[in-house]
């Protein structure tokens, strides 16, 4: 008999086509409403940015900052700093121009405050230089330190015969050439189901694995559950299966050499990625000298039983 466990965290509440909790990289699909952003959110928003927005809006950022000053100068008369083109174009590209000397504590020589007020302007602008390009290499550090996962789950699920039963499957490898050391692997069965009052309710169930820990990884860990007459899957047919209203969330954790640390992956599958009566291809392989061959674009790779 399946044994269900509590809530994970996730809520019994459903309705039909719920979708799902965890996305396939591990994120979180929740919406959050009337949440307050504080000043301590920053680091760790910018920490989660992809490297594409983090650069994009440290040049943004850079560019606005030029451009602001560079305006103060033109408005303060830019005589401050260098005699006028005679233009407002000119005279904007000038004080954008020392506005980034002066934020990098580049300082050709080339143009310099004269005045008081032009004086006062680029000392505090500097001041902001100097916080900005601390703040901005922080980031880079805590971006390129933090200890992160490595880890390609394959894109499918299967169901096939196994022992003599069925067994649901999933695939996953490391993207990085270390060995994951002592890798442990937690899979959660949610099932979206109606109750005695025509409901829709979540049930969920830890669901037992052929190994959940072992003890290295070079190559691919094939993660299989028996369905046995312990399974929560053992009272359907395999087309129930496939046609079912349930997820896998899957938690992985493993010594990653790389930071000498612990981290954790999450992952999910929908029972819409489940292919039937099919095994995974081999995604490694011997070559002449002896030497294992891991092809990372075969993790997904399946073929139909003999």
């Amino acid at each position: 008999m399946a044994k269900k466990v509590k809530d994970p965290g996730f809520g019994y509440n459903s309705q039909k086509n719920i979708r799902g909790i965890i996305n396939k990289n591990g994120s979180s699909t929740i919406i959050h409403v009337n949440k307050k952003f504080t000043i301590d959110d920053l680091y760790t928003y910018f920490i989660e940015l992809s490297w594409y927005k983090f650069f994009f809006l440290v040049f943004l950022g850079y560019t606005l900052l030029n451009i602001l000053f560079g305006f103060v100068y033109v408005f303060i008369g830019i005589e401050e700093i260098t005699p006028s083109k005679g233009n407002f174009f000119d005279d904007c590209l000038n004080g954008f121009f020392f506005s980034a000397q002066t934020l990098t504590t580049v300082g050709y020589g080339g143009i310099a405050p004269q005045g008081i007020t032009a004086n006062i302007i680029a000392a505090f602008e500097a001041m902001i230089g100097l916080l900005s390009f601390s703040f901005i290499t922080g980031l880079l550090y805590g971006r390129f330190s933090k200890p992160r996962a490595a880890i390609r789950f394959s894109n499918n699920i299967i169901l096939r015969d196994f022992n003599g039963k069925k067994a649901v499957m999933f695939r996953l490898m490391n993207r990085r050439k270390t060995i994951m050391l002592e890798p442990e692997i937690t899979v959660t069965l949610a099932l979206n189901e109606k109750n005695e009052q025509n409901i829709y309710s979540r049930n969920y169930y830890q669901i037992s694995l052929e190994r959940d820990k072992i003890m290295y990884l070079p190559t691919v860990w094939t993660i299989v559950h028996e369905i046995d007459t312990e399974s929560p899957l053992q009272k359907y047919t395999s087309a129930e299966i496939k046609d079912l209203d349930a997820e896998l969330y899957v938690l992985l954790k493993y010594h990653e050499e790389s930071f000498g640390q612990i981290v954790y992956q999450a992952t999910s599958y929908d029972f819409s990625d489940l292919i039937v009566d099919v095994k995974y291809k081999p995604s490694a392989h011997f070559n002449e000298k002896g030497y294992t061959i891991l092809d990372h674009d075969k993790l997904s790779d399946v073929e139909k039983m003999n």
